[in-house]
């Protein structure tokens, strides 16, 4: 039921959403990433698309990235870790507090798993704000490691 609850929710927001974000949509899909080096971060990308029956969602390409980039996984209390974790690392949106708000009061028993994930973020060096379009071609392991994320 809460998982339902926040799917909806979800599916309710996700276009107005997309409208006002400023960035470009990527010009790619899963099996075009497949063509990346196999340690870059568009490979990466188009396995975890693959691996979820995934497609990159217009201007929400970034999400996936951060799915990638901190191993989170897609179930409802993964994504609201993941809020949490973007939020340590220094993300701020309303989007990000909606969810984490709406996400800490319908999983209180996660509290602690939260908590964990935004002292991960907190942890590791800025990079919610990077172009990751620019980097796809990178190997994962450098951008990992630059940017602290365990």
């Amino acid at each position: 039921m809460r998982a339902a609850i926040l799917e909806k929710l979800y599916n309710w927001s996700v276009v107005p959403y997309q409208y006002f974000k400023k960035n470009e949509a990527w010009q790619f899909n899963a099996e075009e990433l497949k063509e990346y080096p196999s340690d870059s971060l568009g490979y990466h990308m188009s396995k975890f698309l693959v691996a979820n029956s995934f497609q990159l969602q217009e201007k929400l390409e970034s999400h996936d990235v951060f799915h990638v980039l901190t191993g989170t996984g897609i179930t409802v209390p993964e994504e609201i870790s993941m809020q949490f974790y973007l939020m340590g690392n220094g993300k701020r949106s309303l989007y990000l507090f909606t969810v984490i708000s709406i996400g800490s009061m319908l999983y209180p028993e996660y509290w602690r798993f939260f908590k964990l994930k935004y002292a991960c973020g907190k942890s590791a060096l800025p990079f919610h704000q990077l172009e990751f379009q620019k980097l796809l071609n990178q190997p994962i392991k450098r951008i990992k490691s630059t940017f602290l994320i365990p």
